[in-house]
């Protein structure tokens, strides 16, 4: 058998000891033979130490906050304490149930009771349900409410929803979901919403608006006062993708400023180390006039304690989750919120906007950059240049940051942008780490220019090279084998 890298086992040797079995029965007459293999199991014989040793090294070959920078724009990739995970692990939260009955529960309804304040305060909203466990479900959660918003109100007319060309792809893919047509709105050659554009393609149809604020183009969109006003005159609703909401942070309350509903993604914003799908959480916040329509039950309030609340269950879209969300994100999004405090929040949110337009002004002598105005969390570059003159693309750009020790940012997104790559290096970061992967962009650049071929190579240092990316979407192939 050929030795792969999986495979360390070397015969007797072995990492446990196990206590001598007082049955003497055989197992073949304890369970039926057809459910017995043949012959022994081939399983590795290896010490605890080659196991420990064998499982470091896997993960060091992946990358991970905690090595490294994670410039993944829109995805809000920062450090997240361990003091949260330490807590989210007390028996107290990780062995409860939602059976129990509410009087065994008070501390844990009371942290998601508060939890909702803390983001309807955060956010300008009257109210937030916790209910959605993914910033997806959130935005399908919305424009449910949207739906029965104007089912109540008999408006069968208003069949579209609105969504800027610059938005994330599950904007249009909710709304279809929810049985709405999509309307295109192009951007203007700010970057924001095209204003001439927008006036022609109101009418009585508009059932809403999906904005992404700050945009994937890290612009922040000056025009809402005017965009809400035209939205709101055809009885139209404004719904906010809040998936940026970690530039707002105790800066804007979205509910203030023209916004109806938003979504948080709260494993992003507020602190959940997320990735490889999951564990994700997207509460949602309406203003007044929509709380009738959210998910049931919230969690309430009265003279008794804390209690889930189903008293709007006639109006209510229904639930979206099997229970009450994604609990141990609550946990984690409560402790974060109060150990910094409104202060704090907003320090996050500024310091994540400095570190970007730092980052910006480094690089913007050796990548195109189209908006170069004061970002807001991110920014987007692109490797027009590289690829004019040497054809060099993002994608090459990309996997040679993997020789260097980073992580690519977001590429070849926003679709607006040609060879986009959309930079966020969050508030978690240090000088010196901005500094190394701005150091990194540049020798890449100037490998692009001297030696090109270097990056049509590249990965170099990587288990993996480059891989047949249409291939490997098509015929996916998860599992392992052992090869004879």
């Amino acid at each position: 058998m050929s030795k792969t890298i999986f495979e360390h086992s070397t015969p007797g040797r072995k990492g446990y000891t196990l206590p001598k079995s007082d049955i003497d029965i055989p197992l073949g007459e304890i369970i039926p033979k057809e459910y017995l293999r043949e012959s022994d199991a081939r399983l590795p014989e290896v010490s605890e130490l080659d196991v420990m040793r064998h499982y470091i090294m896997l993960s060091h070959k992946n990358h991970f906050i905690e090595k490294g920078l994670y410039p993944l724009g829109s995805c809000t990739m920062k450090y997240n304490p361990k003091s949260h995970e330490a807590i989210v692990r007390q028996s107290c939260f990780a062995n409860t149930h939602p059976y129990q009955p509410e009087n065994t529960l008070q501390g844990s309804l009371a942290i998601m009771y508060e939890l909702q304040k803390d983001l309807s305060e955060i956010s300008g909203m009257a109210q937030v349900t916790l209910q959605p466990s993914a910033g997806a479900q959130g935005e399908f959660t919305g424009i449910k409410i949207v739906s029965a918003y104007h089912k109540a109100k008999g408006n069968t007319h208003k069949t579209k929803i609105i969504i800027p060309d610059s938005a994330h792809g599950t904007n249009p893919a909710t709304c279809s979901l929810v049985g709405y047509d999509v309307v295109e709105l192009k951007s203007d050659a700010n970057g924001r919403c095209d204003m001439e554009h927008l006036r022609s393609i109101v009418d009585d149809s508009i059932a809403g608006f999906m904005l992404t604020n700050p945009s994937t183009l890290g612009l922040f969109e000056t025009q809402l006062e005017e965009i809400a006003e035209l939205i709101h005159s055809v009885d139209g609703l404004i719904y906010m993708d809040g998936a940026n909401m970690n530039a707002l942070l105790g800066i804007v309350q979205p509910g203030k400023i023209g916004f109806d509903i938003v979504h948080f993604n709260i494993h992003k914003t507020f602190s959940t180390p997320h990735g490889g799908g999951g564990p994700g959480s997207g509460p949602v916040g309406v203003v007044e006039k929509l709380v009738p329509y959210l998910p049931v039950p919230i969690v309430s309030k009265n003279e008794d304690g804390y209690y889930l609340d189903y008293s709007h269950e006639d109006t209510s879209i229904g639930k979206m989750h099997t229970f009450y969300g994604n609990f141990a994100v609550a946990v984690r999004a409560y402790v974060y919120i109060k150990m910094l405090g409104a202060k704090g929040l907003r320090r996050a949110g500024e310091n994540a906007i400095i570190n970007a337009n730092y980052l910006m002004t480094r690089l913007k002598d050796y990548y195109h950059i189209t908006h170069l105005e004061y970002c807001m969390h991110e920014f987007v570059a692109d490797s027009s240049w590289q690829k004019k003159e040497n054809k060099v693309t993002t994608l090459d750009i990309a996997k040679r940051l993997l020789d260097k020790g980073f992580h690519a940012p977001t590429v070849y997104f926003p679709l607006i942008v040609p060879e986009a790559m959309m930079i966020e290096p969050t508030e978690t970061e240090s000088l010196e780490s901005l500094d190394a992967f701005a150091d990194a962009m540049i020798e890449i650049a100037q490998e692009a220019k001297e030696n090109p071929e270097l990056l049509f190579e590249a990965p170099l240092t990587t288990p993996v090279r480059r891989v047949d990316d249409v291939r490997a979407v098509k015929v996916l192939d998860p599992k392992f084998s052992f090869e004879a």
